[in-house]
């Protein structure tokens, strides 16, 4: 396989990704329902042949991988947008200026946190790194996001989503929705 193909996996369910919380760089927890659909991810992963496994050193993704396929190499390059100040904020009471912004995945700058521009910096200093293969990820809705965009789609992918991309020609092959389904409260506005 000459092209670089990537399996991303969002990572399960957690009390943030359910309530609507910015996480962020937080290490939270998977919920029960994060721990089915990491689970549920399994069976889309059986047979095939990965040139390697990588995960944002976040538990969960690591739990997620773990449940779904076993253990990672884990790269904190594939770690979620860090929020700065606003971690931990609910979306719902987010300043409209910072809403608007990360809603649009437009000149998003929280205070003392990350620019959308260096988490992409970052994390396609990851992909540059990794041999053409198959490899799979697992990471966080935020670096999906950015990812997607540059093969021309934009928005959220639901916890427990698998997302097959061929980096080299920036197109989506696949993507698969959790069958085990979770609250989306930052698709919501």
């Amino acid at each position: 396989m000459e092209r670089l193909e990537i399996w991303l996996v969002r990572h399960g369910e957690t009390a943030a990704s359910r309530d609507g919380t910015l996480a962020g760089w937080a290490d939270v927890p998977l919920t029960a329902v994060g721990i089915e659909q990491a689970r549920a991810v399994r069976p889309l992963l059986d047979g095939r042949r990965f040139d390697a496994a990588w995960s944002s050193d976040l538990s969960r993704a690591v739990t997620t991988a773990r449940f779904a396929w076993g253990e990672p190499a884990l790269e904190p390059r594939l770690r979620e947008i860090n929020f700065g100040g606003l971690e931990g904020r609910d979306w719902r009471t987010l300043d409209p200026v910072y809403k608007r912004a990360l809603a649009s995945f437009e000149g998003f700058h929280p205070p003392g946190g990350e620019t959308l521009e260096q988490v992409r910096g970052r994390v396609e200093s990851f992909l540059a790194e990794l041999p053409p293969g198959r490899h799979l990820v697992f990471t966080h809705g935020g670096v999906i996001r950015l990812l997607t965009r540059a093969a021309g789609e934009d928005g959220f992918v639901p916890t427990g989503t698998v997302v097959v991309m061929d980096w080299t020609g920036r197109t989506i092959l696949e993507r698969r929705d959790s069958p085990v389904p979770a609250a989306q409260p930052f698709a919501e506005d």
